[in-house]
């Protein structure tokens, strides 16, 4: 057995759910099993069809003459959503299409053999699964490997899978290319929240850039389990591209849950707990989850884009006096950190975070 984790920063090793379903069970283990026992986090909110996830061109955003709409459009969507599909983004198609073609090859390895790469005691990186902290704990319905991508020194190449062969490389021009983006959205939020403020966006330039990468297999009983429980991301943005064309991506507003339909060359960007804080809560990182298939296997690419270890963590200084009162404490990039991994998995997190 496991040691139990000290805090959040590991995970104990739980069985590949993959193989779970490669055995075609007609009925799902009792572990994963979210509709009983009073645990009414599917059936609590219903999902609508009629809503939908906005939409952001990067290209109006840099263009001066679309611009002003576009920041407009941009703030709209940050403060009533917290969630958008930004398309025109400038990462390339064939590095999209060679990335989510990287992470299919991986997890369609020999369970063997993905296990080379399995977590170590005492950290997340690696292939396994996330956040799990007891022995009877509700287990997600995936697999999933998490590598932390930038700066390079903080990569544990031990853990980078040389199998498929192009896997680290393809790994590597994505991340780079996924910084490229992340900063430019950032700054555009920025904008968008009246700040003339450079340095938030150029703390992006220097930050922590760590890539989750999602295997949900097809399950006999969807509607009674979850692919990821409804959560916040402690990211400053969150960058996610889905490789499927059905949606398994939910986020709630107004008190339902509203499927994000995978676009081609889109990425779906979501504000995360750091801007929510920066912007004194103007902006709200939003509850999302990961839902499943009866029939077909889905992935996703997830980036968890961080400002750099030296920017503290509180609310623009231009959004507080003048009648504005904090709403979050500041707190130095390590306290922030460490709040998050030293508190209980279901201990809130952002309300600890308010002053």
């Amino acid at each position: 057995m496991d040691p139990i984790p000290a805090n959040l920063e590991s995970s104990l090793s739980v069985p590949s759910v993959q193989e779970l379903a490669f055995q075609r069970p007609e009925k799902v283990p009792p572990r994963y099993i979210r509709d009983e026992d009073g645990d009414d986090i599917i059936g609590t909110y219903l999902s609508d069809p009629s809503l939908r996830v906005p939409f952001i061109d990067m290209a109006k955003l840099v263009n001066a003459g679309t611009q002003q709409d576009e920041l407009q459009r941009l703030h709209l969507a940050c403060k009533d959503w917290g969630v958008f599909q930004l398309v025109n983004h400038g990462l390339p198609n064939t590095s999209l299409k060679n990335m989510g073609n990287q992470v299919q090859r991986f997890f369609e390895l020999p369970l063997q053999e993905k296990k080379r790469w399995a977590q170590r005691p005492g950290s997340l990186e690696g292939y396994g699964q996330a956040f799990v902290t007891s022995e009877d704990q509700k287990l997600d319905w995936n697999d999933m490997i998490f590598l932390k991508c930038l700066p390079i020194q903080n990569r544990k190449l031990d853990l980078w899978p040389e199998n498929p062969p192009e896997f680290r490389e393809t790994l590597e021009r994505y991340s780079e290319e996924t910084r490229e983006v992340a900063v430019s959205i950032v700054k555009f939020i920025t904008m968008s929240l009246g700040l003339k403020d450079t340095q938030i966006s150029g703390s992006f330039r220097d930050g922590l850039y760590d890539i989750r990468m999602n295997c949900y297999p097809p399950c006999p009983e969807p509607e009674r389990v979850l692919g990821i429980v409804p959560h916040a991301d402690n990211s400053g943005i969150t960058l996610l591209l889905d490789c499927a064309d059905f949606p398994g991506l939910q986020f709630l507003k107004d008190k339902k849950w509203v499927n994000v339909e995978p676009i081609e060359r889109a990425i779906v960007v979501n504000i995360g707990q750091i801007i929510e804080v920066m912007s004194n809560g103007i902006y709200k990182a939003p509850e999302h989850r990961a839902v499943v298939n009866k029939i077909k296997e889905r992935f996703s690419i997830v980036t968890f884009c961080y400002p750099g270890p030296h920017m503290d963590i509180g609310p623009a200084d231009k959004l507080i006096g003048e009648g504005n009162v904090a709403v979050y404490k500041k707190l130095t990039n390590a306290e922030y950190f460490s709040k998050f991994f030293d508190r209980d998995l279901d201990e809130s997190f952002i309300d600890s975070l308010r002053v």
